[in-house]
């Protein structure tokens, strides 16, 4: 028996709203972690390629979201 915790409902946009949660925890980390000096000097360049890749994810959340709004 399957059961719908999260009240996405299992549909592709249940999916979408997992996605975007996901990327919302992501971007608050990396935040963080750049605001405070936990990370060290050599890790920057490693933040700044999560960063660009949050940004491509980003991009492609919202070009499946269009897609969805087509159909």
């Amino acid at each position: 028996m399957h059961y719908d915790y999260y009240g996405t409902g299992g549909t592709m946009w249940g999916l979408l709203l997992n996605i975007i949660l996901i990327l919302i925890v992501v971007w608050i980390s990396v935040t963080l972690l750049n605001r405070s000096d936990f990370v060290g000097s050599g890790n920057n360049e490693r933040i700044a390629r999560v960063e660009k890749d949050v940004e491509d994810i980003k991009k492609m959340v919202e070009s499946i979201k269009d897609k969805l709004d087509e159909i």
